[in-house]
């Protein structure tokens, strides 16, 4: 395979190796997957991860592949390449989003420091409160659930995702439009 993600396969050699994997050749499928696998880490290199990421990004997009390989449906005329490339993309955009929504939300050393009778910052604090109240009413009722699910309380996005029947990407854009919205309202 070329350093862009072409694979080393002819058309050809492809068809006879998708007919073999029908038939359930298990060297085939192993030989499909392997040829395939320089477009996961050409993929992997396009999310600029950070290093200690990168392993398990790999692995993900390897996962990826391998659904790609065992769910491919060569009588319908399409490139394979194409479906795995936006199988393997969005089995890593999901993981990473995965472990976005686990990552410790960091506390600024100012508020573990104020002392408890800071009376200005409680009434600002209220205001800013009631003004959040107010805008997540006017959000649309979708949005509003996903925002109270996630930010109000704490959900995981997979869970909220699997409540409304809906992928985890798709979560996570209904909460970034809520936001949007709600920014929007209380400035």
């Amino acid at each position: 395979m070329e350093s862009r993600g072409s694979p080393s396969l002819s058309f050809s050699e492809e068809a006879c190796l998708w007919e073999k994997i029908k038939s359930g050749d298990e060297d085939s499928r192993e030989r499909m997957i392997l040829s395939y696998r320089p477009m996961v880490f050409w993929l992997a290199k396009k999310f600029r991860v950070p290093y200690n990421c990168y392993s398990d990004l790999l692995q993900e997009g390897m996962v990826g592949l391998i659904n790609a390989v065992d769910n491919f449906e060569p009588e319908r005329s399409n490139r394979f390449i194409t479906y795995a490339y936006y199988k393997v993309k969005g089995r890593m955009a999901n993981f990473l989003q995965r472990g976005e929504a686990k990552a410790p939300v960091p506390v600024e050393d100012g508020v573990l420091e104020r002392s408890a009778f800071d009376f200005e910052a409680d009434i600002d604090r209220m205001e800013w409160s009631v003004s959040l109240s107010d805008g997540l009413l006017r959000l649309p009722e979708r949005e509003r659930e996903i925002v109270r699910s996630l930010i109000v309380e704490g959900r995981d996005a997979g869970e909220v995702a699997s409540d409304h029947g809906v992928g985890v990407s798709h979560i996570y854009r209904l909460r970034r439009r809520a936001i949007s919205h709600l920014r929007g309202l209380i400035s």
